[in-house]
């Protein structure tokens, strides 16, 4: 019979330890964001959780502060640069290529500010609703028209990824079913108000108010309904 402590359980600071790689302790990592004039600003610190060692540095071509967040909770090494990109495309392009399309024009805009060196990382998120397409909503009332038409429907998110580097590119698609239940006016204008989702594909984010209320289920990655399917990218770059 095993015996439970019912004593409370005292952490000291020195039970946890930050292991950083060697090579990488002589130059600490910080994101740095980099605007479309070319003036970096300081992000935050990313240091690498684990002793991976990895083979590159990786640049982010993303503002979204979810995925940012997202890769430096999964230790990778990563600077920031953004350029504004032309996101219009082909209509007669499907959904999957839309979003693949859309990443590569991204990492492309970037393309001449990396290093040897180093590997982009770019994504572009979209809700499908059938064939119909859903982005950032325009205003409250576009929020909530979307909102509306997924309330009770079960919809998909597609997030496209790009790698590029000086001698290679490669692009894949990820996709999630969300089931979202039945909501209320109400409670549309309640999260439209006080979280204000108009960054975000579809109108919402599922790790906020309504996702805990409103999504009942998901068929698939629920980090590529945050913005990025972090599993599935160290998947890719392990093949890259």
């Amino acid at each position: 019979m095993v015996e439970v402590s019912k004593k409370p359980l005292r952490l000291s600071a020195s039970v946890f330890k930050i292991v950083i790689p060697p090579k990488m302790k002589a130059a600490k990592i910080f994101p740095i964001f980099v605007t479309a004039n070319h003036q970096p600003q300081s992000f935050g610190a990313s240091y690498p959780i684990t002793n991976i060692q990895y083979p590159t540095m990786y640049v982010l071509a993303s503002k979204s502060p979810r995925r940012q967040q997202l890769l430096q909770e999964a230790g990778l090494p990563f600077r920031i640069i953004t350029q504004s990109t032309d996101e219009s495309y082909d209509p007669t392009l499907s959904t999957r290529e839309i979003v693949s399309y859309i990443a590569a024009q991204k990492a492309k805009a970037v393309f001449s500010q990396i290093e040897d060196h180093e590997t982009i990382i770019s994504a572009d998120t979209i809700v499908c609703l059938g064939s119909t397409i859903f982005g950032k909503p325009k205003d409250e009332a576009d929020a909530f028209r979307i909102i509306r038409a997924l309330s009770g429907r079960v919809h998909e998110v597609m997030t496209g990824i790009c790698l590029l580097s000086k001698e290679k590119e490669h692009c894949f698609v990820e996709s999630t079913k969300v089931y979202f239940g039945e909501l209320t006016d109400d409670q549309i204008h309640y999260y439209i108000q006080h979280y204000q989702p108009f960054d975000k594909a579809g109108a919402y984010a599922i790790q906020e108010w309504i996702g805990m209320v409103g999504i009942e289920k998901i068929e698939g990655d629920y980090f590529n309904v945050v913005g990025l399917p972090v599993c599935r990218l160290f998947k890719e770059l392990k093949k890259f």
